[in-house]
């Protein structure tokens, strides 16, 4: 469309421009006709040359030779000149030549002008249009989704609490005789990637009813009115189906707690809100048309659009444990020629993993066998593509890493290793590599932790005490002046645990059981907070050399064979750890 609209425009331009350079051409070359005197016209004329005499109203006139060039010359005014020159076969004109060239150009020109004009105005309109509708919502159902419950793996109790919902869209009547009223709305809260959108298109799937799906920023826009106008729009659009499935993803764009600040967007926002409360309790339940959400924070929503009669229900969408994992990663690897891959061992090698991580490590895999032109997907492929998902891309060019900086990356790999296995003997160290990595990791650890639903306070300071152990091993080999900035993301996360322990876990002192959450509107002395924070992270730090310093001798074996290797396996570690104490 933007193309066809920038041809109306753009065509008249250059049309314009080419016939005003050949009109001031013709126009030159008209006005570049030179005066000869009388003698030499007549000179033309006793030589033939000379094909019409134009007559004009001023004292000139005008020669057109047989060559087809024009002149003037003196009009002699004498007696039967023109009869003189019939006898000679000289034609005689009393008009002036025909300028039919220059009036054709004239008139391209002048139509050019006139359609620019008639095009600029058309594009202004259709500008304006636009403006006006601006709040003009684009969204068109799925019909007949090809999603079902068969394509959701894990994740079953919140199948189960999504089946009466396909049972009412099918059965309303059913539902009726008792009663019942079903939930207008249903919140899915959960990390990303858990299967929320998913879920929400197996409803509609299973339901067989049309399926609308839109994200919150869809509705917020710069112009006020323009976000509720779109959500009275989708609701509209959705009970013309008589029964539809209305899925809003990451709803925390527009349903976020109000506050009585009155700036611009909070303006916008409030209406875009408040126009889908209006809608959510305006429709009659009966009508069939059911609104799903989703958004990874729950408690960033506002109290209205969670009370009953709005989104009744609150499903949480979680992290899929072993059997879940087993299950999605079989759903994933089903159509793939695959070989020797045992989908439990990987199952218990991906906890924490989502299910968008674990498709991805599954396609991951299958390109990797592709780029090799394997047969089947192979458990090294799944290795390979294990390791792009956690860390990235192993880097070809190895030639500028200097021995010390291979030396000083080792140790502090291996002391993460040699602190998890001491410290956390469950959580199985499955891979230490120095081989830098895409994502800007030297080296890297990777352990396997175990699934467990609650992590206490002593797991949290042992996982602190794994974090620290790469700085600890620098401290201890290279010295307290020669640590490096590789410890940076690992400082990251322990500060991270820490802050939590302390302000959300009811894990300190200076708070206590409180959680800070709720005092956000309270003046609270932070000082003390990082002070306390500051504390933990220096004792476990303390606690984590004093451990490295008794397993020093098992550090420099194993970092040793790091060097060698550039890649130890959980085989490898596994003669570590009868030297471990």
């Amino acid at each position: 469309m933007n193309k066809i609209k920038k041809k109306q425009i753009i065509i008249p331009i250059i049309t314009a421009i080419i016939s005003l350079v050949l009109l001031l051409g013709v126009n030159y070359s008209f006005k570049a006709t030179k005066d000869k005197g009388y003698v030499e016209f007549l000179n033309d004329l006793s030589k033939k040359k000379v094909s019409t005499v134009y007559f004009t109203d001023t004292p000139k006139i005008k020669i057109k030779l047989t060559d087809g060039k024009i002149y003037e010359t003196d009009n002699p005014r004498i007696d039967n000149f023109k009869e003189t020159l019939l006898q000679q076969g000289v034609e005689v004109s009393e008009n002036a030549p025909s300028d039919v060239p220059y009036m054709i150009l004239m008139a391209s020109f002048m139509v050019s002008i006139i359609s620019l004009i008639i095009a600029l105005i058309r594009s202004s309109n259709i500008t304006s249009k636009g403006m006006l509708s601006v709040d003009s919502l684009d969204a068109s159902a799925i019909e007949n989704a090809p999603f079902t419950f068969n394509d959701v793996a894990g994740n079953e109790e919140a199948k189960e609490s999504v089946m009466d919902i396909v049972d009412f869209l099918k059965n309303p009547e059913k539902y009726s005789s008792y009663g019942a009223r079903m939930p207008k709305g249903i919140i899915l809260y959960g990390e990303p990637g858990t299967g929320k959108t998913l879920l929400a298109k197996a409803v509609a799937g299973e339901a067989n009813v049309p399926f609308y799906a839109m994200s919150g920023s869809d509705f917020v826009q710069v112009y006020v009115g323009v976000g509720a106008s779109r959500i009275r729009q989708l609701f509209k659009k959705a009970k013309g189906h008589g029964k539809a499935v209305i899925f809003i993803d990451e709803i925390d764009a527009i349903g976020k707690k109000r506050d009585n600040t009155k700036t611009g967007g909070s303006d916008e926002r409030d209406q875009t809100l408040n126009a889908l409360l209006t809608e959510m309790s305006g429709f009659n339940e009966k009508d069939g048309i059911i609104i799903m959400a989703a958004t990874n924070r729950l408690d960033m929503l506002d109290d209205a659009l969670l009370r009953p009669g709005r989104f009744d229900r609150h499903i949480e969408i979680s992290l899929p444990d072993l059997t879940a994992r087993e299950k999605i990663l079989a759903l994933h690897l089903k159509n793939k020629p695959i070989k020797d891959i045992s989908v439990r061992e990987w199952a218990q090698k991906t906890a924490y993993f989502s299910g968008a991580k674990l498709e991805n490590l599954v396609n991951e895999a299958a390109i990797i066998a592709c780029k090799e032109e394997s047969e089947f997907i192979e458990n090294y492929h799944m290795d390979k593509a294990f390791s792009i998902v956690i860390a990235g891309y192993e880097k070809q060019n190895r030639d500028y890493i200097k021995e010390t900086d291979r030396k000083i990356t080792a140790f502090h790999e291996v002391g993460h290793a040699l602190v998890s296995l001491k410290v956390l003997p469950n959580e199985k160290v499955s891979k230490v590599t120095i081989i830098p990595s895409t994502k800007g990791a030297g080296g890297y650890t990777l352990s396997i932790p175990e699934d467990s639903l609650y992590q206490n306070k002593d797991y949290l300071k042992r996982r602190i005490m794994v974090l620290l152990g790469g700085r600890a091993a620098e401290e201890l080999i290279f010295g307290a002046d020669y640590v490096t900035t590789g410890a940076h993301n690992d400082l990251k996360q322990c500060t991270n645990i820490a802050y939590h322990m302390i302000t959300q876990y009811g894990m300190g002192e200076t708070l206590g059981l409180l959680n800070m959450q709720e005092l956000m509107n309270i003046n609270i002395n932070k000082n003390a907070i990082i002070r306390e924070c500051k504390k933990l992270a220096d004792n476990l730090y303390e606690e984590t050399k004093e451990l490295l310093k008794k397993e020093e001798t098992t550090l420099n074996a194993i970092a040793e064979e790091l060097l060698e290797k550039e890649t130890l396996h959980y085989e490898d570690l596994q003669k570590f750890n009868g030297t471990v104490h």
